[in-house]
């Protein structure tokens, strides 16, 4: 577990937990979810120690279960948010390496790298609790990049420490759905490459399977994301009927937490809405080949259609001089084969070129 006490400028990691709140700012607690379900007795007792209020057993268990959905619950002294994120699990670098030449196969364990390990956080006014998956790099990117906005090193997006554990919070949240941006345009490469494969008229498509798996795992990102927007939109509801507070700073604090939370929203917004662009794109692209078959095939009935229409009269023709009777027409001719030959050629090509005119011959439309 790390401990990390944020107040105006400052960003200090301690060793151990305090024996009091510090007067001023609040204190960050981070572990890992197996941290976290080792040393929760060490984090109750503190919590009590400081007059915080313990966190409840129920959300105890929320926090360690790593199978929860998105979701937000409050109590009378703390907020619990459960929220999964949404990143590429680690070593599934090498999936994203060949963007340009991508099969059903890497798009398939494209999807299947996004990592949707819920991470908890419990918000008391000047506690931060948060638990994390082993593998979570949420924890040391933040307690790194907040050691460098103390020390002036980093100025990409704010330039300030949190005020408040909701900020710190949010900021959290906001940069696990950020992630998921960052691969939107892969994973939107690796199902181009799958629409092309479907479209292919060269090759025989046999990976519906993956195809399938490929779409469920979209329907599961989709169910997430909705989740995740649900937990939000319920935090920011309780954040609108918190006691309103006469403190100008305490009012600037709070309109700035509504402008952070709206805008994870938004981000999430964005998420769901790629998603549910992707999913229609695979659904569109599955329709498309369906249809590019049945014109393939309609085209391949139609030209042996017109093939056989030409050969119906040549048949007649041949069965007719067949038939045994002594007195037909040419029969007893020298001449009479070459003439039948000729008028069945004559038909054929005139037949044929009928056909070609109203283009019930090839393949083009």
């Amino acid at each position: 577990m790390r401990i990390f006490h944020v107040h105006g400028d400052r960003f200090t990691e301690l060793g151990t937990l305090p024996a009091d709140l510090p007067d001023e700012g609040f204190l960050w607690l981070a572990s890992g979810r197996r941290e976290f379900e080792l040393q929760y007795i060490d984090v109750q007792l503190s919590l009590q120690r400081w007059s915080c209020g313990q966190l409840v057993d129920l959300h105890v268990a929320d926090l360690i279960n790593n199978q929860l959905p998105s979701h937000f619950d409050y109590t009378s002294w703390y907020d619990l948010l459960i929220f999964r994120r949404l990143a590429a699990a680690p070593g599934s670098e090498a999936l994203f390496v060949d963007e340009e030449h991508g099969t059903l196969a890497t798009a398939h364990k494209a999807l299947r790298s996004i990592d949707t390990s819920p991470v908890g956080f419990a918000v008391f006014d000047r506690v931060l609790v948060s638990v994390h998956p082993t593998d979570c790099a949420v924890r040391d990117y933040f307690a790194a990049k907040l050691g460098a906005l103390t020390e002036g090193r980093d100025l990409r997006g704010s330039s300030r420490l949190p005020t408040s554990s909701a900020e710190l919070m949010l900021r959290m949240v906001n940069h696990m759905v950020d992630s998921y941006l960052e691969l939107r345009r892969l994973l939107t490469r690796q199902m181009a490459a799958v629409q092309h494969a479907l479209m292919d008229s060269q090759r025989e498509f046999r990976d519906w399977p993956l195809l399938l798996e490929s779409r469920d795992a979209l329907h599961r990102l989709e169910d997430t994301c909705e989740d995740q927007r649900s937990a939000i939109q319920e935090w920011i509801d309780v954040l609108d009927d918190w006691p309103v507070t006469q403190d100008s700073a305490g009012q600037r604090e709070r309109e700035l937490l509504r402008v952070r939370s709206r805008d994870v929203l938004e981000h999430i917004e964005r998420v769901l809405s790629h998603v549910r662009r992707m999913e229609s794109s695979s659904e569109a692209a599955v329709q498309m080949h369906f249809s590019a078959l049945g014109h393939r095939t309609n085209n391949i009935m139609r030209m042996l259609t017109g093939l056989t229409a030409i050969f119906l009269p040549l048949n007649l023709i041949t069965g007719f001089f067949g038939m045994n009777f002594d007195t037909l027409p040419l029969i007893h001719r020298a001449t009479g084969v070459w003439v039948a030959i000729g008028a069945m050629g004559l038909l054929a090509v005139l037949m044929g070129a009928f056909f070609w005119r109203k283009r019930y011959l090839g393949t083009r439309r």
